[in-house]
């Protein structure tokens, strides 16, 4: 669907939209593997709804360019295919990871498969023959959360990680181009090994080259600018709200679409202005899509996650039992000496 937008409004899966007339949704909230493709040249009528099963719950999903296949990535680290054109067909392997997968993506001309996990890596494979390994993409330190091939600059892959982290690579050969520290553009004295925040979304602008990245758990989008000639990212702008920020997509023809927790204002709609992305307040699509929302708030917000439904999961947990080792043989050095104390003075 070229020049369209697609948000999350149930906050209770994961929504892809295809190319050109199919989306699917998969749940990211239980275990039973359940996704859905539908029809969307037939919304009007009948929609046209499949159902396809996974081992674990799916965690990403993706299709083809050609919208034959859908690829789905699941808790346990697997990647399997299924056919959009005969629907009750079931599901192939792939490829497999040692760890659970995050996110899946493929090249615009579906010549390869990228697969994020929780690992810190990123595996390039050959889409024909998963198992051939082309290159990894290493120097996350942290779980890799979201992965974006450039769609007008297929050779370029952005990552964001646990890390805090927003990386450029050139995935073929798997060089690092870049790699920006989010804190810092939050407080400049932070230092690399904080971790505050994951990124939930990437969303890209052909147009101008332009990058909007959504964090999880503070409401804040950064806006980035490709450079295509020099293979490098400019940071242009920081956008901030008062309520949480659920998801962002950029659409062509119309600028960069925010969707809030917030009734009187769900969604907003920025248009680039001068170089600045600014909020715009008259536009019929906006008032449709507002109104409609405002009008069924109570299944949008009975569909959120709590505010602690994030990645802080998936974060590595380290143990310092050196510290605690040498404070109890302190203490054990100081009632020897306190009992040799009282032997001599009795």
């Amino acid at each position: 669907m070229a020049g369209s937008a697609a948000l999350d409004v149930s906050r209770g899966g994961l929504v892809v939209r295809g190319g050109s007339r199919f989306l699917a949704t998969g749940t990211d909230r239980s275990d039973d593997g359940s996704f859905f493709i539908y029809d969307c040249s037939k919304a009007e009528k009948k929609p046209q709804e499949d159902k396809g099963t996974v081992v674990r719950r799916c965690t990403s999903l993706t299709f083809t360019a050609t919208d034959e296949k859908i690829l789905v990535a699941d808790k346990s680290g697997d990647v399997y295919s299924f056919s959009v054109l005969v629907p009750h067909q079931s599901g192939r392997l792939e490829l497999g990871h040692l760890s659970m997968l995050l996110d899946v993506a493929l090249s615009p001309d579906d010549r390869y498969i990228l697969t994020a996990d929780r690992d810190e890596k990123i595996r390039v494979s050959l889409f024909a023959a998963p198992h051939n390994i082309e290159s990894f993409c290493l120097g996350h330190t942290e779980f890799v959360s979201r992965i974006f091939v450039v769609p007008n600059h297929p050779d370029l892959l952005l990552s964001t990680s646990g890390d805090c982290t927003l990386r450029l690579w050139e995935y073929k050969i798997g060089k690092e181009l870049q790699c920006y520290h989010l804190n810092r553009l939050r407080n400049p004295e932070a230092t690399p090994c904080e971790k505050i925040f994951a990124v939930s979304r990437i969303t890209y602008c052909c147009q101008e080259n332009y990058i909007a990245i959504l964090c999880d758990c503070i409401p804040v989008i950064y806006i980035f600018q490709l450079d295509d000639t020099k293979k490098q990212l400019i940071y242009k702008q920081q956008l901030t709200f008062n309520h949480r920020v659920w998801d962002i997509a950029f659409e062509e023809t119309q600028g960069l679409w925010v969707l809030q927790e917030c009734r009187e204002m769900p969604v907003l709609l920025y248009h680039l202005e001068n170089g600045q992305w600014q909020p715009i307040s008259k536009n019929e699509v906006l008032k449709k899509i507002s109104n409609n929302l405002h009008e069924n708030w109570t299944m949008v917000e009975g569909g959120s996650p709590g505010m602690d439904d994030s990645f802080s999961s998936l974060y590595k947990t380290t143990f310092d039992n050196m510290t605690n080792y040498l404070k109890k043989k302190e203490e054990r050095v100081q009632q020897q000496l306190e009992k040799k104390k009282r032997r001599k003075n009795p």
